[in-house]
């Protein structure tokens, strides 16, 4: 039997919705901080959390000294509802009759449960930065991604939302698509799997 081709898919910007400016409004309401400052404190730690080295519950402790009116389980419930699936969510069950899928993001896993349980059914791997200690572009979490093949020798195609992650996977081979706000990017996936060409 021949072994499929492999999918990797990013998880915000391709299977959920990123962080809408909803979430930071709603955090600067009654609060000192403006929203456009919160997004900017964000930016200062979102490495370390992404990569684990700031743990989930540190960071609604680096907040709260930020923000006095925050509260962690409401902020928590917030960034749930905040994160809405798109399209390519209802196409995983169809793409894994054809390849394995593998999810491959910079986040907080914390964050994600209710997603990943949709995903998890259909997905050989999840990899998600703040758990393995490394995010993208870093060449290492693709080659981490690799390990998780059945053969390195495969075709593999990669979606992802931003330009910057695409060039690590270009150098390891994969084929790549950029998800566009649109989604048109839906109606490449299945092409490129059955061919193996972009």
């Amino acid at each position: 039997m021949t072994a499929k081709p492999q999918l990797v898919l990013d998880l915000a910007g391709v299977l959920v919705s990123n962080f809408s400016s909803a979430f930071w409004l709603t955090l600067a309401e009654g609060s000192e901080i403006s929203f456009q400052d919160i997004r900017v404190k964000f930016d200062e730690v979102r490495r370390d959390l992404w990569t684990g080295k700031m743990k989930e519950d540190e960071f609604w402790g680096w907040m709260s000294l930020r923000m006095k009116q925050i509260n962690k389980e409401e902020a928590r419930e917030l960034i749930t509802q905040t994160l809405q699936p798109l399209p390519g969510l209802n196409h995983l069950a169809q793409w894994s009759e054809i390849a394995d899928i593998h999810v491959l993001s910079n986040h907080c896993k914390e964050w994600l449960e209710p997603i990943l349980e949709k995903v998890e059914p259909y997905a050989r791997s999840i990899t998600i930065s703040n758990q393995v200690g490394l995010r993208k572009p870093d060449l290492q979490i693709y080659k981490h991604v690799v390990k998780q093949f059945e053969r390195s020798e495969l075709t593999v195609v990669y979606v992802d939302d931003q330009e910057k992650n695409l060039k690590p996977a270009i150098d390891l081979g994969w084929k790549t698509l950029l998800a566009d706000q649109e989604h048109k990017w839906i109606e490449q996936v299945g092409p490129m799997l059955v061919t193996n060409v972009l």
